[in-house]
């Protein structure tokens, strides 16, 4: 099944008989946090190695999900940057006896290709969460928390600066918030000045600068937002995956999480300069260029400026 965002928090807490789960999108701090979290609902706080194991292929899958934990209870099975090779495994566990969940971690996937999210959001016994970049109110509602939860109040001009400078990636995202937060102290207020002393450009390893600006047609904007990244040290890599997942927010017509007030406004532009058929076009350019990145002596970084300077240039010509 699909699981809808409202429902997430609680399924994280208690996820019934569902017996795998795939965590997938850009963000793979939310992935690693919402792994842990399901992890933590079904063995509790004991640290219990009969019960938790991490597999390397998809193949041992199957094997470890009917294994019967020593002193019984419920199993946790974990599979790290899971892809469409595990399609075959994942059925057969979904077919197969035993009741451990399986987790599925899978911050590389596709969503408009891949046969295996088809498969858990089609089986009834399987769930599939959405872990995408936070952006706007929603990352504005998760700094607050983060805060709270630590004796830490903010004003609202400190938080728009602190939000600002994160969304990245969840986990560095919330390591930036607790530094804050042991820099106040329990029981105080973050204001400008100390979110200013503290708090460092998270942000500024997000290819969104690049990405948005090529789909939306200004070849030198993304030329250098691109070059900014790669300096900071984004890999090509996931300057091609990153770019994979923003194409098909577009082919979807929805920008899941919702974008700020600011990127809207490209987000709309971008729309009205790309067909159906140029989005697919790009699609398969940039997941052929993430195939190609991955064999040996490939020069990977000329590779990821040549897709999105060919975006920029495709996106300027339809202008």
């Amino acid at each position: 099944m699909k699981l809808a965002r409202q429902r997430v928090a609680g399924f994280l807490t208690d996820p019934g008989r569902v017996r795998v789960v795939l965590l997938y999108g850009g963000d793979a701090g939310l992935i690693a946090e919402r792994s842990e979290l399901l992890v933590r609902a079904v063995l509790g706080a004991a640290d219990d190695a009969f019960r938790f194991a991490t597999v390397g292929r998809a193949e041992d899958l199957v094997v470890e999900s009917a294994t019967i934990a020593l002193g019984g209870g419920r199993r946790v099975v974990r599979l790290a940057d899971a892809g469409e090779g595990a399609v075959a495994a994942v059925a057969a566990v979904l077919k197969g006896p035993g009741d451990a969940l399986i987790l599925l971690e899978a911050p590389n996937l596709v969503a408009s290709r891949s046969k295996l999210l088809k498969l858990v959001e089609g089986h009834p016994e399987a769930a599939a969460i959405a872990c995408y970049p936070e952006e706007g109110e929603e990352l504005s509602r998760a700094v607050r928390e983060w805060l709270s939860a630590l004796d830490v109040a903010v004003n609202d001009e400190a938080l728009a600066w602190v939000v600002s400078r994160l969304g990245a990636d969840r986990a560095l995202s919330r390591a930036e918030v607790e530094k804050l937060a042991l820099y106040i102290g329990p029981g105080g207020r973050v204001d400008l000045g100390s979110a200013e002393a503290v708090v460092g450009d998270v942000a500024g390893l997000s290819l969104d600068d690049a990405l948005f600006a090529a789909t939306e047609g200004d070849v030198a904007l993304a030329d250098r937002a691109l070059e900014r990244a790669l300096s900071a040290g984004a890999t090509p890599v996931a300057v091609i995956r990153t770019g994979l997942m923003h194409l098909e927010r577009l082919q979807r017509k929805e920008s899941r999480p919702p974008l700020t007030f600011q990127r809207r406004g490209s987000f709309a532009r971008a729309l009205k300069l790309w067909t159906a058929p140029a989005l697919a076009a790009a699609l398969e350019d940039f997941f052929q260029g993430e195939k190609e990145s991955k064999r040996t002596g490939t020069p990977d970084a000329t590779l990821c400026r040549h897709l999105v300077l060919s975006l920029a240039r495709t996106a300027a010509r339809a202008g």
